[in-house]
Protein backbone atom coordinates (compact mmCIF):
# COMPACT_ATOMS: atom_id res chain seq x y z
CA UNK A 1 0.00 0.00 0.00
CA UNK A 2 1.36 3.44 -1.08
CA UNK A 3 1.30 6.56 1.22
CA UNK A 4 -1.28 8.31 -1.04
CA UNK A 5 -3.53 4.75 -0.20
CA UNK A 6 -3.66 5.28 3.07
CA UNK A 7 -3.43 9.34 3.35
CA UNK A 8 -5.34 10.95 6.74
CA UNK A 9 -8.01 12.97 5.97
CA UNK A 10 -7.68 16.65 6.63
CA UNK A 11 -10.04 16.31 9.35
CA UNK A 12 -7.88 13.46 11.33
CA UNK A 13 -4.91 15.76 10.91
CA UNK A 14 -7.03 18.52 12.76
CA UNK A 15 -8.05 15.99 15.65
CA UNK A 16 -4.87 14.79 16.09
CA UNK A 17 -2.88 18.13 15.87
CA UNK A 18 -5.64 18.93 18.80
CA UNK A 19 -5.18 15.91 21.15
CA UNK A 20 -1.26 17.44 21.02
CA UNK A 21 -1.99 20.30 22.03
CA UNK A 22 -4.13 19.45 24.88
CA UNK A 23 -1.45 17.29 26.11
CA UNK A 24 -2.35 13.72 24.95
CA UNK A 25 -0.39 11.41 22.80
CA UNK A 26 -0.82 10.71 18.62
CA UNK A 27 1.35 8.37 16.81
CA UNK A 28 1.97 9.46 13.19
CA UNK A 29 4.21 8.14 10.21
CA UNK A 30 7.25 9.82 9.09
CA UNK A 31 9.72 8.68 6.49
CA UNK A 32 11.73 6.79 8.70
CA UNK A 33 9.35 4.61 11.16
CA UNK A 34 6.32 5.62 12.96
CA UNK A 35 6.56 8.01 15.76
CA UNK A 36 5.07 8.62 19.10
CA UNK A 37 4.16 12.06 19.85
CA UNK A 38 3.66 14.56 22.66
CA UNK A 39 4.05 18.30 22.49
CA UNK A 40 7.82 18.77 23.22
CA UNK A 41 7.48 22.06 25.48
CA UNK A 42 4.84 20.25 27.69
CA UNK A 43 6.81 18.04 30.18
CA UNK A 44 3.92 16.46 31.40
CA UNK A 45 3.08 15.12 28.30
CA UNK A 46 6.49 14.27 27.08
CA UNK A 47 6.57 12.42 30.41
CA UNK A 48 3.39 10.35 28.93
CA UNK A 49 5.62 9.29 26.29
CA UNK A 50 7.91 7.48 28.28
CA UNK A 51 5.36 6.22 30.74
CA UNK A 52 3.74 4.46 27.86
CA UNK A 53 6.40 3.30 25.76
CA UNK A 54 8.58 1.89 29.39
CA UNK A 55 11.64 4.00 28.44
CA UNK A 56 14.48 5.35 31.00
CA UNK A 57 13.46 8.77 31.69
CA UNK A 58 17.68 10.08 30.67
CA UNK A 59 17.11 8.32 26.92
CA UNK A 60 16.27 11.48 25.00
CA UNK A 61 13.99 12.12 22.75
CA UNK A 62 14.12 13.67 18.93
CA UNK A 63 11.79 16.74 18.19
CA UNK A 64 10.23 17.32 15.15
CA UNK A 65 9.43 20.22 13.40
CA UNK A 66 7.23 21.63 10.37
CA UNK A 67 9.70 22.75 7.16
CA UNK A 68 10.81 26.48 7.52
CA UNK A 69 10.67 26.26 11.36
CA UNK A 70 12.61 28.44 13.01
CA UNK A 71 15.31 26.18 14.46
CA UNK A 72 17.28 28.82 16.26
CA UNK A 73 13.74 28.67 18.97
CA UNK A 74 14.67 25.50 19.73
CA UNK A 75 18.55 26.03 19.36
CA UNK A 76 21.00 28.50 21.16
CA UNK A 77 23.75 28.89 18.51
CA UNK A 78 23.02 27.16 15.68
CA UNK A 79 26.56 26.48 13.85
CA UNK A 80 26.91 27.20 9.90
CA UNK A 81 27.28 23.67 9.46
CA UNK A 82 23.92 22.78 10.76
CA UNK A 83 22.29 25.47 8.24
CA UNK A 84 24.61 23.76 4.78
CA UNK A 85 22.76 19.95 6.01
CA UNK A 86 19.39 21.68 7.18
CA UNK A 87 19.72 23.10 3.53
CA UNK A 88 21.31 19.48 1.94
CA UNK A 89 18.55 17.01 4.19
CA UNK A 90 15.45 18.77 5.09
CA UNK A 91 12.38 17.83 5.34
CA UNK A 92 14.67 14.20 5.71
CA UNK A 93 16.01 11.64 7.90
CA UNK A 94 19.02 13.54 9.25
CA UNK A 95 18.59 14.78 13.24
CA UNK A 96 20.83 17.09 14.13
CA UNK A 97 22.35 17.41 17.67
CA UNK A 98 22.57 20.90 19.31
CA UNK A 99 23.14 23.03 22.34
CA UNK A 100 19.15 23.81 23.42
CA UNK A 101 17.65 27.20 24.67
CA UNK A 102 17.18 27.09 28.32
CA UNK A 103 13.68 27.73 27.88
CA UNK A 104 13.25 23.98 25.99
CA UNK A 105 12.44 21.61 28.86
CA UNK A 106 15.08 19.06 29.17
CA UNK A 107 12.24 16.14 29.46
CA UNK A 108 13.28 16.19 25.73
CA UNK A 109 16.93 15.43 26.26
CA UNK A 110 17.07 13.69 29.17
CA UNK A 111 18.53 16.23 31.26
CA UNK A 112 21.22 17.39 28.66
CA UNK A 113 21.77 20.40 27.58
CA UNK A 114 21.18 19.61 23.89
CA UNK A 115 18.58 18.74 21.73
CA UNK A 116 17.46 16.32 18.49
CA UNK A 117 16.06 18.58 15.76
CA UNK A 118 14.70 16.59 12.67
CA UNK A 119 12.03 18.09 10.30
CA UNK A 120 10.51 14.54 8.72
CA UNK A 121 9.11 14.29 4.97
CA UNK A 122 6.55 12.02 5.33
CA UNK A 123 3.42 14.03 3.65
CA UNK A 124 1.32 13.34 7.03
CA UNK A 125 4.04 13.91 9.46
CA UNK A 126 4.58 17.34 7.50
CA UNK A 127 0.42 18.01 7.64
CA UNK A 128 0.32 17.59 11.46
CA UNK A 129 3.50 19.43 12.33
CA UNK A 130 1.81 22.20 10.01
CA UNK A 131 -0.95 22.21 11.68
CA UNK A 132 -0.30 21.95 15.21
CA UNK A 133 0.20 25.41 17.19
CA UNK A 134 0.18 26.74 13.70
CA UNK A 135 3.18 25.32 12.76
CA UNK A 136 5.46 26.62 15.04
CA UNK A 137 5.65 23.99 17.73
CA UNK A 138 7.47 20.86 18.08
CA UNK A 139 6.67 17.41 18.45
CA UNK A 140 8.63 14.81 20.62
CA UNK A 141 8.69 11.42 18.96
CA UNK A 142 10.71 8.49 19.52
CA UNK A 143 9.30 5.49 18.08
CA UNK A 144 5.99 4.30 18.23
CA UNK A 145 6.55 0.85 20.36
CA UNK A 146 7.62 -0.76 23.95
CA UNK A 147 11.01 0.40 24.70
CA UNK A 148 13.64 -1.65 22.73
CA UNK A 149 11.28 -3.60 20.52
CA UNK A 150 11.44 -3.43 16.92
CA UNK A 151 10.02 -0.14 15.44
CA UNK A 152 6.98 0.19 13.86
CA UNK A 153 6.75 0.64 9.74
CA UNK A 154 2.72 0.50 9.59
CA UNK A 155 -0.06 1.82 11.82
CA UNK A 156 -0.62 -1.96 12.23
CA UNK A 157 2.60 -2.31 13.77
CA UNK A 158 1.56 0.97 16.31
CA UNK A 159 -1.83 -0.86 16.92
CA UNK A 160 0.07 -4.58 17.38
CA UNK A 161 2.64 -2.31 20.20
CA UNK A 162 -0.40 -0.90 22.09
CA UNK A 163 -3.75 -2.08 21.67
CA UNK A 164 -6.50 -0.45 23.24
CA UNK A 165 -3.92 1.36 25.29
CA UNK A 166 -6.02 4.43 26.74
CA UNK A 167 -3.00 6.93 26.41
CA UNK A 168 -2.81 6.38 22.75
CA UNK A 169 -5.09 9.40 21.49
CA UNK A 170 -5.26 9.06 17.75
CA UNK A 171 -2.74 6.73 15.28
CA UNK A 172 -2.72 8.32 11.96
CA UNK A 173 -2.35 6.08 9.24
CA UNK A 174 0.49 7.19 5.80
CA UNK A 175 0.73 3.49 4.61
CA UNK A 176 4.26 1.74 5.18
CA UNK A 177 7.25 4.04 6.05
CA UNK A 178 9.30 4.46 2.64
CA UNK A 179 12.85 4.57 4.73
CA UNK A 180 12.42 1.78 7.19
CA UNK A 181 15.04 2.25 9.68
CA UNK A 182 15.56 5.24 11.90
CA UNK A 183 17.10 8.72 10.81
CA UNK A 184 20.67 9.47 11.04
CA UNK A 185 22.12 11.37 13.76
CA UNK A 186 24.76 13.84 13.97
CA UNK A 187 26.43 15.64 16.95
CA UNK A 188 27.08 19.03 16.06
CA UNK A 189 27.06 20.31 19.96
CA UNK A 190 30.95 19.94 20.63
CA UNK A 191 32.40 21.17 16.98
CA UNK A 192 35.03 23.43 18.70
CA UNK A 193 36.49 20.38 20.02
CA UNK A 194 35.05 17.12 18.20
CA UNK A 195 33.64 18.38 15.40
CA UNK A 196 30.69 16.78 13.82
CA UNK A 197 29.94 12.96 15.41
CA UNK A 198 27.75 10.57 13.84
CA UNK A 199 25.85 9.04 16.52
CA UNK A 200 23.42 6.54 14.89
CA UNK A 201 23.94 5.87 11.38
CA UNK A 202 21.46 5.84 8.83
CA UNK A 203 19.82 6.44 5.18
CA UNK A 204 21.98 9.73 4.94
CA UNK A 205 25.48 7.89 5.16
CA UNK A 206 28.66 9.92 6.71
CA UNK A 207 29.93 10.33 3.12
CA UNK A 208 26.93 12.13 1.93
CA UNK A 209 27.35 14.52 5.28
CA UNK A 210 31.09 15.39 4.53
CA UNK A 211 30.00 15.96 0.95
CA UNK A 212 28.00 18.89 2.14
CA UNK A 213 29.99 20.16 5.03
CA UNK A 214 33.18 19.03 4.10
CA UNK A 215 34.45 17.18 7.17
CA UNK A 216 33.89 13.45 7.73
CA UNK A 217 32.07 12.75 10.76
CA UNK A 218 33.84 10.93 13.19
CA UNK A 219 32.81 7.90 15.70
CA UNK A 220 30.93 8.62 19.14
CA UNK A 221 33.72 8.63 22.13
CA UNK A 222 32.87 8.53 25.71
CA UNK A 223 31.45 11.78 26.38
CA UNK A 224 29.31 12.18 23.15
CA UNK A 225 25.48 13.00 24.38
CA UNK A 226 22.88 9.88 24.57
CA UNK A 227 21.18 9.96 21.78
CA UNK A 228 17.72 8.39 20.70
CA UNK A 229 17.88 4.46 20.00
CA UNK A 230 21.98 4.28 20.56
CA UNK A 231 21.86 1.80 23.88
CA UNK A 232 23.46 -1.74 22.81
CA UNK A 233 20.68 -3.55 22.79
CA UNK A 234 18.08 -2.16 20.46
CA UNK A 235 15.08 -2.85 17.95
CA UNK A 236 15.09 -6.16 18.66
CA UNK A 237 12.20 -8.73 18.47
CA UNK A 238 11.23 -11.23 21.14
CA UNK A 239 12.90 -14.00 19.44
CA UNK A 240 16.71 -14.30 19.59
CA UNK A 241 18.52 -12.76 16.31
CA UNK A 242 21.57 -14.29 14.83
CA UNK A 243 23.81 -12.79 12.09
CA UNK A 244 25.15 -15.50 10.45
CA UNK A 245 27.51 -15.24 7.21
CA UNK A 246 26.25 -16.88 3.96
CA UNK A 247 28.84 -19.74 3.66
CA UNK A 248 27.94 -20.53 7.59
CA UNK A 249 23.63 -20.47 7.56
CA UNK A 250 23.03 -23.93 5.42
CA UNK A 251 25.26 -26.18 8.11
CA UNK A 252 24.05 -24.14 10.95
CA UNK A 253 20.34 -24.93 10.29
CA UNK A 254 20.85 -28.22 9.22
CA UNK A 255 22.44 -28.49 12.91
CA UNK A 256 20.08 -26.58 14.66
CA UNK A 257 17.16 -28.46 12.46
CA UNK A 258 19.09 -31.81 14.21
CA UNK A 259 18.47 -30.51 17.69
CA UNK A 260 14.63 -29.61 16.79
CA UNK A 261 15.04 -26.03 16.82
CA UNK A 262 12.45 -24.46 14.69
CA UNK A 263 14.28 -21.25 12.94
CA UNK A 264 12.95 -18.43 10.95
CA UNK A 265 15.28 -17.25 8.15
CA UNK A 266 15.86 -13.61 6.62
CA UNK A 267 17.95 -13.49 3.78
CA UNK A 268 19.18 -11.25 0.88
CA UNK A 269 21.25 -12.94 -1.73
CA UNK A 270 20.15 -15.62 -4.01
CA UNK A 271 23.15 -17.53 -4.83
CA UNK A 272 22.29 -20.05 -1.59
CA UNK A 273 18.86 -19.68 -1.76
CA UNK A 274 17.29 -22.94 -2.62
CA UNK A 275 20.36 -24.70 0.00
CA UNK A 276 18.98 -22.06 2.62
CA UNK A 277 15.38 -22.92 2.15
CA UNK A 278 15.97 -26.42 2.59
CA UNK A 279 17.86 -26.43 5.23
CA UNK A 280 15.17 -23.77 6.64
CA UNK A 281 12.77 -25.91 6.13
CA UNK A 282 14.17 -28.99 7.26
CA UNK A 283 14.32 -27.49 10.62
CA UNK A 284 11.14 -26.04 10.91
CA UNK A 285 9.84 -30.51 9.74
CA UNK A 286 12.40 -31.38 12.73
CA UNK A 287 10.86 -29.13 15.97
CA UNK A 288 6.68 -29.21 14.25
CA UNK A 289 4.48 -30.30 11.27
CA UNK A 290 4.98 -26.59 10.15
CA UNK A 291 7.51 -24.90 7.58
CA UNK A 292 9.95 -22.96 9.23
CA UNK A 293 9.28 -19.21 8.15
CA UNK A 294 11.59 -17.35 5.63
CA UNK A 295 11.72 -14.52 3.99
CA UNK A 296 14.03 -12.93 1.30
CA UNK A 297 14.71 -9.25 1.47
CA UNK A 298 16.12 -7.07 -1.80
CA UNK A 299 19.83 -6.93 -2.00
CA UNK A 300 20.32 -3.20 -1.87
CA UNK A 301 20.29 -1.54 0.71
CA UNK A 302 17.51 0.80 0.21
CA UNK A 303 14.85 -1.99 -0.65
CA UNK A 304 16.26 -3.99 2.47
CA UNK A 305 15.70 -1.44 5.02
CA UNK A 306 12.08 -0.68 3.82
CA UNK A 307 11.60 -3.96 4.42
CA UNK A 308 13.51 -5.47 7.50
CA UNK A 309 11.16 -4.33 10.42
CA UNK A 310 8.57 -5.96 8.59
CA UNK A 311 10.30 -8.85 8.32
CA UNK A 312 11.49 -9.34 11.96
CA UNK A 313 8.20 -8.54 13.26
CA UNK A 314 7.00 -11.81 10.89
CA UNK A 315 9.46 -14.04 11.73
CA UNK A 316 8.83 -12.83 15.62
CA UNK A 317 4.92 -14.37 15.03
CA UNK A 318 5.91 -17.28 13.71
CA UNK A 319 7.11 -19.00 17.11
CA UNK A 320 10.41 -19.67 16.53
CA UNK A 321 13.14 -20.26 18.56
CA UNK A 322 15.91 -18.35 16.59
CA UNK A 323 15.89 -15.79 13.53
CA UNK A 324 18.96 -16.12 11.46
CA UNK A 325 19.54 -13.10 9.37
CA UNK A 326 22.08 -13.39 6.66
CA UNK A 327 25.07 -10.51 7.43
CA UNK A 328 24.77 -7.68 4.99
CA UNK A 329 27.50 -6.47 3.20
CA UNK A 330 29.80 -3.71 5.87
CA UNK A 331 29.90 -0.84 2.87
CA UNK A 332 29.16 2.48 3.80
CA UNK A 333 25.26 2.24 2.41
CA UNK A 334 24.67 -0.58 4.85
CA UNK A 335 25.82 1.01 7.72
CA UNK A 336 22.61 2.08 9.16
CA UNK A 337 21.46 -1.35 8.48
CA UNK A 338 24.41 -3.23 10.14
CA UNK A 339 24.05 -0.68 13.54
CA UNK A 340 19.88 -2.14 13.61
CA UNK A 341 20.71 -5.84 13.20
CA UNK A 342 23.89 -5.46 15.55
CA UNK A 343 22.10 -4.03 18.28
CA UNK A 344 18.84 -6.45 17.73
CA UNK A 345 21.20 -9.32 18.16
CA UNK A 346 22.79 -7.94 20.64
CA UNK A 347 21.39 -9.44 23.79
CA UNK A 348 21.12 -13.06 21.98
CA UNK A 349 24.81 -13.37 22.23
CA UNK A 350 26.13 -16.82 21.74
CA UNK A 351 22.58 -18.20 21.20
CA UNK A 352 23.48 -20.86 19.07
CA UNK A 353 26.01 -23.22 20.97
CA UNK A 354 23.31 -23.02 23.80
CA UNK A 355 20.75 -23.96 21.36
CA UNK A 356 22.74 -26.63 20.26
CA UNK A 357 24.48 -28.04 23.55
Amino acid sequence: MTQAEHAASAADIAHAAAILESGGLVAFPTETVYGLGADAENPAAVARIYAAKGRPSDHPVIVHVAPGADIDYWVSDVPAEARKLIAAFWPGPLTLIMKRHAHIPDAVSGGQDTVGIRCPSHPVAMALLGAFKGGKGGVAAPSANKFGNVSPTTAHHVRDEFGSDPQLGAVLDGGSSQVGIESTILDLSRLATHGPVLLRPGHITARQIADVIGVTPSAPDQAAPRASGTLESHYAPKAPVALLEGDRIVATLAALAAKGKRVALIRYSDAPAGAMLAAAAAAGGAATARPAPSVALPGEPAGYAFGLYSALRAMDRADVDLIVVEAPPQTEPWHGINDRLRRAAHGATGIIPRLLA
